[in-house]
């Protein structure tokens, strides 16, 4: 029976341009998926860009525009490069700035508000005497008190994943005009997690063997060092309005207002669609499966923060799976758009294929350790693993029934133990491809895929068709016929994965993506169309001319 998947993308802030180390912790949700519409479920698959909150009105400040100037550019390019650029599936990419999400969002604040979970407390914040403002988070820059990180922002360290509050922030400094504040009173509405505390942690501990291991034991760890309560509005005027009266000047904060897009995402798809009740069906769903997929430092937004909220809000579905993928770095060094050390998702695809960079990220990408993107070992990985390995297997079969069998290759009707071997793997493949990607090992899964690749260079150069196809022509068809059922088989299987490389497969063979479903296909006569290269050799003074741009 057809499940109901659920899979929550993390939103970008809308303050700059992508980069290679954002894109490295959502490739997987694509995979997700791609591989559950495949297998015949019912998937739902959102997210958008978070277009409030300080990134985007420090970033506008610096130029001198309102806040909506800078989301807007960029929510634009994220949709351009995200859905157009790397194939990303979603069933809904929105934004923040949307009247359904500012709904979804009052509707939870005014909920977890009357059921006594957000209460209001005067709290001592920073304010700059010199900007004339009280400094909302990531105006604040200094010292980590938990991993003495000298950059540190008044919300989070980017160093240890720690959560912080500006009060704790030793040395702090205005971000803007880098003088020193002074602290003064300000009334702010704060969410409780005490209720929700012994709950989250037993979901942690019994739902932790799904969860990514990094997720499971940093969230373990900050609930038993005890969860404080946390500000949710903030002394900013870019942002979603608080529902009550008397605080006009103040704004529902960021990091409470952007996890309710994935609800707000889902019921705006529903109503796009012009079935408004349809994101019930995985919201109040008890079988429905939830999928979660971010860098490691959103961790307790999606394992603390957001359940804590629908735990407090009742009657919808908490998270279940959580795919946390470690950091990446570049050529061993932090990625940093101010020291100008990152590659942008618009310049990447400007000139290189789609596909490779997928395929980069899940064999070498951060899944679950700090990984490092190097322009040599790419090259390396596109030349030898994707063009000299798989390209060439597709390439020398489909070239050679198209030479010799120009009509169509037909079923043999009998087929020897080394074929029934191969095509025996094959049908293995989609198990095991399939249990890794539920269970989001995609490193795992690609591996199998290319174990089958590796199995299939060897099956043809053990029968040598094309060397068969003068002496005996039947047994050269038949090795041709397996190997093109191989390609067939690849060209499923790969499709979560790669899915353009899937489409130019798909359209050699004459076969209709809309028809394919996660399963070992039919054995049946094959026609091939028109052969093309599925990528482009990366040669060294590309590489060179990379590296060069970076200052190396």
């Amino acid at each position: 029976m057809p499940k109901n998947i659920f899979i929550a993308a993390a939103w970008p802030y809308a303050n700059g341009s992508l980069h290679l180390g954002h894109v490295a912790g959502l490739i997987g949700a694509d995979i997700i998926a791609r591989y559950f519409r495949l297998h015949g479920d019912e998937v739902l698959y959102v997210s958008g860009s978070d277009c409030h909150g300080t990134p985007i009105a420090v970033e506008a400040e610096k130029q001198g525009v309102h806040p909506s100037i800078i989301a807007d550019k960029y929510h634009e390019e994220f949709r351009e490069t995200l859905i157009d650029g790397l194939n990303f599936s979603y069933d809904n990419y929105t934004r923040t700035t949307t009247e359904n999400h500012k709904k979804v969002v009052q509707d939870l604040f005014l909920k977890l508000h009357d059921k006594g979970y957000i209460y209001t407390k005067t709290e001592n914040l920073p304010y700059c005497p010199n900007c004339r403002r009280f400094l909302p988070d990531r105006y604040i820059e200094g010292t980590c008190p938990k991993c003495d990180f000298n950059n540190a922002r008044g919300d989070q360290c980017d160093n240890c994943g720690n959560l912080l509050n500006p009060i704790d922030i030793i040395k702090p400094r205005c971000k803007t005009c880098g003088n020193e504040p002074e602290w003064r009173d300000s009334e702010h509405f704060f969410l409780k997690f005490s209720p929700f505390a012994k709950e989250l942690k037993k979901r942690a501990e019994k739902l932790g063997d799904g969860w990514r291991v990094n997720a499971k034991n940093f969230t373990i760890q900050l609930l038993e060092q005890g969860f404080n309560d946390r500000a949710i509005t903030r002394d900013i005027e870019w942002g979603i309005e608080i529902p009550l009266p008397g605080y006009e000047t103040k704004r529902i904060y960021v990091w409470f207002e952007a996890v309710c897009g994935y609800l707000s995402a889902s019921i705006e798809h529903s109503n796009d669609i012009n079935e408004p009740d349809k994101w019930k069906n995985f919201w109040q769903n008890k079988k429905a499966i939830h999928y979660y997929v971010h860098g490691k430092d959103n961790i307790p937004f999606h394992t603390i923060i957001w359940p804590s909220i629908l735990l407090g809000a009742g009657d919808l579905h908490l998270p279940d799976i959580i795919v946390s993928s470690e950091y990446l770095t570049l050529e061993h060094k932090q990625f940093s758009k101010s020291r100008h050390w990152m590659i942008s998702l618009p310049g990447f695809l400007a000139g290189f294929d789609a596909d490779t960079l997928r395929y980069y990220l899940v064999v070498c990408g951060p899944e679950n350790s700090d990984a490092d993107f190097s322009w040599t070992d790419y090259a390396s990985k596109v030349n030898n693993e994707m063009i000299g390995n798989f390209g060439n297997l597709v390439n020398r079969v489909l070239s050679q029934v198209k030479n010799n069998f120009s009509e169509k290759l037909v079923k043999p009707k009998k087929f020897e133990q080394e074929d029934k071997v191969l095509l025996d793997l094959a049908e293995s493949t989609f198990v095991t491809v399939g249990v890794a990607i539920r269970e989001a090992h995609f490193r795992d899964g690609i591996r199998e895929i290319f174990k089958l690749v590796d199995a299939t260079n060897k099956y043809l150069n053990d029968s040598a068709p094309w060397k068969k196809i003068k002496e005996n022509r039947d047994d050269a068809e038949r090795a041709l016929f397996v190997g093109t059922q191989i390609i067939k088989c690849l060209a499923i299987l790969i499709e979560p994965y790669l899915p353009l490389s899937s489409d130019k497969i798909l359209t050699m063979l004459n076969l209709k993506k809309n028809e394919l479903t996660w399963q070992y296909p039919e054995l049946a006569d094959i026609a091939v169309g028109e052969i093309v290269p599925l990528y482009k050799r990366i040669e060294p003074e590309q590489v060179d001319n990379e590296r060069r741009k970076l200052g190396k």
